[in-house]
């Protein structure tokens, strides 16, 4: 397959890398490489410029479609920008259009994901401490080039599946905030309701599991945890698990950090899984009398984690112990509220995790089919044909 030298081949690079503009409160958010995440761009820890300052630092405005790369720390992480909403790049970061008629840019989002372009990408790197590609040997790396209409053809091909991911997690939005919503009325409104320690409804860190000499798992630490999800682990021999790996959660329970709890690490179990094993850094709260998802919706209110920003101990490395989990105080209404909340609300959230687990399904179809695409040895017919199936 012939192949194009990126610099001849795009219509916009954007080069702030070890810039940053004046900073205000609110405005048009402003990124740096840490929000570069899983091929998504975060915007929770954006910070903004204000318009004028956006007409100077972005005189090319961002579309829908443009790749945002980062330069260092780490080195060609990618995401694609999803709609013509303004937005700007700072530190760390590369932002990249593909001339039309020679690069589509798409495309080159799901190039810079095979393992020849980033090796490409890391060999042309320099630095000891930090690793990093400067503009001009960024400009020398080298895409698999199938020609124009065949780029576009797979870059459909692969964002059909990519597409579907992101209904998915909308989804799970729209779960978390009518969730938020009913547990709100729930505690409102609910005469009779009475203030109770977690210990009362709760169990913490119930379950916990030995290593075996034989056997696989797969591993859940801290790192993996989001606010409200969990990446999913891939099979792992016991002989390679750390240490950590000791606690066990069945369906229905909640997984909180017990490090750094303004980050809000938790989630919802939901998997019936029995290879899951979580480390000892999560502390595992099990519904005694109460159901799955109020246990989860009560703690994972502002003021729970308020409670346990509050016990903390530790300045660098704040974590909370499992008796402090065990006295946080909350809000318990009567029974008959509880199990009609119970039955509206675990339908939702198990409507969230049929899609959740779909998007794991679809995400390993999309990784096993990229690099045979981009490599030609898999037609896009094909592809095609195994995409719509999946979907």
């Amino acid at each position: 397959m012939s192949e194009l030298v990126l610099g001849e081949s795009l219509e916009l690079l954007v080069d702030n890398r070890g810039k940053n503009p004046p900073f205000v409160p609110s405005g048009i958010p402003v990124l740096s490489a840490k929000a570069i995440k899983n091929g998504k761009i975060s915007f929770k820890e954006a910070r903004y410029i204000s318009e004028e300052t956006y007409a100077r630092w972005m005189p090319e405005p961002l579309r829908r479609f443009d790749v945002i790369l980062t330069s260092e720390a780490p080195l060609g992480e990618c995401a694609i920008v999803v709609d013509d909403e303004p937005l700007a790049i700072a530190q760390r970061l590369y932002a990249l259009r593909g001339k039309s008629g020679v690069l589509d840019s798409r495309y080159l989002y799901y190039a810079f994901q095979c393992e020849a372009v980033q090796a490409d990408l890391h060999n042309r790197a320099s630095g000891t401490t930090v690793s990093g590609i400067r503009q001009p040997e960024l400009r020398k790396v080298r895409i698999p080039d199938p020609g124009y209409m065949q780029q576009k053809a797979i870059a459909a091909v692969l964002g059909a599946l990519d597409d579907k991911i992101a209904v998915n997690e909308r989804i799970a939005t729209v779960v978390d905030e009518l969730a938020s919503a009913e547990f709100e009325q729930l505690i409102t409104f609910s005469v009779g309701t009475e203030e109770v320690s977690l210990a009362d409804v709760a169990y913490v860190n119930r379950s916990a599991v030995k290593p075996s000499k034989e056997g696989a798992l797969r591993y859940v630490d801290i790192s993996s945890v989001g606010v409200g999800s969990y990446d999913w682990p891939a099979l792992i021999e016991w002989s390679e698990a750390p240490s950590r790996a000791r606690r066990k959660a069945a369906v229905g329970d909640t997984i909180w950090s017990t490090v750094r709890p303004n980050r809000r690490s938790h989630a919802l179990v939901l998997d019936d899984d029995d290879s899951l094993v979580f480390s000892t850094g999560l502390a595992v709260l099990s519904p005694r009398t109460v159901g799955p998802v109020f246990l989860y919706e009560a703690t994972r209110t502002a003021s729970f984690q308020t409670y346990l920003e509050s016990v903390a101990e530790g300045s660098a490395y704040p974590a909370v112990r499992a008796d402090c989990f065990k006295a946080a105080p909350l809000l318990l209404p009567p029974r008959e509220k509880l199990d009609r909340f119970e039955d509206t609300v675990m339908a939702l959230r198990l409507r969230a995790h049929r899609a959740s687990v779909e998007s794991r399904t679809l995400a390993a179809l999309r990784d096993t089919l990229l690099p045979q695409l981009m490599s030609g040895r898999i037609r896009v017919k094909d592809a095609e044909k195994i995409v719509e199936d999946a979907t």
